[in-house]
């Protein structure tokens, strides 16, 4: 869709830089689906696809359309005919009703609370706010989960968007308290996009940089954030099937990092054996602790090592 002819058409502020939640590709507004302070927090990613808001989720182009410029839905279809969007039909209205993605509520920026606790464990939080699309909870966020008819707790955590093909798919939540039994909490499955465990956790801005060529492989999202650029994680140790196809399809050659322990390492073997017989080079490295806990430097250097060294 010609979004930015139809933003200019029709008077309606937008940013395409300049402001935190902006991404290359992508093009900001106000949202007009939620309330809140006001800010550029709906997106829409040039390649086309649906509306993202970093506070009330994805939206498809007819809802956001018919919102933004106040029309019937005959206007609305003619609206999308005219700049070449996307008209819903039956079945993807069906599809919309049955699971809607949501964020935790009263996700918002990062608070002191959630900086304090990532310098604790050695990150930049300007940067995983910005770069990452980090977002935290206070003292009150829920979020309802249909299939389990319960409301869930996100209070005092991380919201952590998962990003698939440039768009918002599914998130996890890290507790920042250290005090909750569950430390990682994942989107309700019937309301994930695509299942966080169908897909990995890659670079939010520049994913496709994994194809081609060497990728590092390891369990969880803080490893990616202190790795960087060519760390793909599988949400855990107990990968699936789909996860194995994606990375044999886009990667030639695969480093392994998980987690020092037995379970981790008889996994990450497991893996290699899947992955080599779908024709990937495969190799192992170990660290004596998570590659979350390193330091900058020392994660860059590691990295430049395995980037850089032959298996």
């Amino acid at each position: 869709m010609d979004i930015i002819k139809l933003y200019e058409d029709h008077n309606i502020d937008y940013k395409t830089e300049g402001h935190k939640h902006c991404r290359p590709g992508w093009v900001n507004v106000e949202c007009p689906l939620c309330t809140g302070n006001p800010g550029y927090h709906l997106g829409f990613p040039l390649k086309g696809g649906p509306f993202v808001c970093w506070r009330c989720g994805s939206h498809s182009q007819f809802e956001v359309i018919q919102k933004l410029l106040n029309l019937t839905a005959k206007e609305t279809y003619g609206i999308l005919k005219q700049y070449k969007g996307r008209v819903l039909t039956i079945a993807d209205q069906k599809e919309d009703k049955k699971a809607p993605f949501l964020l935790p509520s009263k996700a918002t920026a990062l608070n002191t609370k959630h900086r304090n606790y990532l310098k604790r464990r050695g990150f930049d939080s300007d940067v995983i706010e910005n770069h990452w699309g980090v977002l935290g909870t206070g003292p009150t966020s829920i979020l309802y989960d249909k299939e389990e008819n319960k409301i869930i707790n996100f209070k005092q955590r991380l919201v952590i968007p998962i990003y698939w093909n440039g768009r918002i798919v599914s998130f996890q939540a890290r507790d920042i308290t250290d005090r909750s039994s569950v430390k990682y909490i994942a989107c309700p499955k019937y309301r994930e996009i695509i299942h966080h465990k169908h897909i990995l956790y890659v670079n939010p801005i520049n994913w496709e940089i994994m194809k081609g060529g060497r990728g590092v492989v390891v369990e969880g999202v803080t490893d990616v954030w202190k790795l960087g650029d060519f760390s793909i994680a599988t949400f855990g140790i107990k990968y699936k099937m789909e996860q194995v196809r994606i990375l044999a399809k886009h990667l030639k050659e695969i480093v392994i990092i998980y987690d020092f322990e037995n379970q981790a390492q008889q996994q990450a073997d497991v893996l290699i054996k899947q992955l080599e017989f779908r024709g990937v080079q495969v190799a192992k490295e170990k660290i004596e602790n998570d590659p979350g806990s390193l330091s900058y430097d020392d994660a860059k250097h590691l990295m430049k090592q395995i980037m850089t060294k032959i298996y």
